[in-house]
């Protein structure tokens, strides 16, 4: 039966038949042998990672029959890896990146962008265009009382980007692509998630590092002060308070709205759509700060429209106390 064995070894430099020698003798008798290597240990990480290569290398067994020992190597701290063909290729798909998720999030884009330009409901284009005007405030008090629960949701979309700039800078920055995220955050402003949806269908991480200069800079001094989430909260609370005391007659106003309107129509999609991603984003900001561990109670509270994650980036722990990158001139100065 032993002879008809490939046994796996992914620590030994030949199958330790008879008398087994130490370890260091292995090492050394490995090193002098060009079909051997002596690999270096790999960290321990909680992550699992694909480069780990199993090489087959074929030596002679006591029986004197070819015997198939499979020799793991590690592409993560191998100096030769950009010679050795093998491991190049490895580095390669390491590097690589699984594009279903993109080509999905490229299609829901695509599809939303054709269902608010041709499928939407446009029954009150005029009543859309008067509504606009009162809530930008370029029509006086001619005596007619906006919805509440419009006025909530017009309101509440003018913090989203807000916090999504928060969630987005700097954990959520693309340090693989090379696309800045703040042109679709600027845009995010006027188009909501229509404008977010490509940055994240581009978005690939992991985030750059972030120098220390940084943190005393615009705009992370203002996105990471916790006054700016503190003042996020409140009124996202006191938006949606407004909007949940109003009367029956109130909400199915607006439900009619809705069917009619395209304006109010694409707001309210647009609403939805920012909520159901945010929980993402908070648990990739989470992770980032290694914040895991105490504050994975927060994500399911962050399902909770714009409170969950307002209330997330009050308790977060701020960037100021995790490890950071130094510029060069701020490590002379130290």
């Amino acid at each position: 039966m032993l002879p008809l064995c490939s046994p796996i070894s992914c620590n030994f430099s030949s199958l330790p038949f008879g008398n087994p020698r130490p370890k260091t003798q292995l090492q050394a008798t490995a090193a002098q042998n060009s079909n051997f290597r002596v690999l270096p240990l790999l960290s321990k990480t909680k992550t699992f990672s694909t480069s780990n290569l199993i090489k087959p290398n074929f030596s002679k067994t006591k029986f004197n029959r070819k015997g198939v020992l499979q020799v793991c190597y590690s592409v993560l701290d191998s100096k030769d890896s950009d010679k050795d063909p093998v491991l190049k290729n490895a580095n390669n798909r390491k590097e690589g990146r699984d594009w279903t998720t993109s080509i999905l999030l490229f299609i829901l884009w695509g599809a939303l962008i054709y269902y608010v330009f041709n499928l939407t409901p446009n029954q009150t284009p005029s009543t859309d265009e008067y509504f606009l005007k009162k809530l930008l405030n370029l029509k006086g008090d001619d005596g007619f009382k906006m919805n509440e629960v419009l006025v909530s949701l017009w309101n509440i979309m003018g913090l989203w980007p807000l916090v999504y700039s928060m969630l987005l800078l700097p954990t959520g920055r693309s340090s693989e692509s090379k696309i800045p995220v703040w042109p679709f955050l600027v845009l995010s402003c006027f188009g909501g998630a229509y404008a977010l949806l490509p940055y994240f269908v581009l978005w690939r991480p992991p985030p750059p590092s972030v120098e220390e200069s940084e943190l005393g800079r615009w705009p992370l001094n203002f996105l990471e002060s916790k006054l700016t989430a503190g003042i996020s909260l409140a009124a996202g609370l006191g938006l949606f308070i407004y909007a949940g005391i109003a009367n029956g007659d109130v909400w199915k106003e607006f439900y009619q709205y809705f069917r009619e309107s395209k304006f109010i129509h694409i707001t309210s999609l647009d609403f939805i759509l920012l909520s159901a991603f945010a929980p993402f984003w908070v648990y990739n900001d989470m992770t980032a700060r290694k914040w895991y561990d105490k504050g994975s109670w927060l994500l399911p509270i962050s399902l909770v429209p714009l409170l969950g994650p307002a209330l997330y980036l009050v308790l977060r722990p701020s960037l100021s106390e995790m490890p950071v990158s130094l510029d060069p001139t701020s490590s002379e100065q130290k």
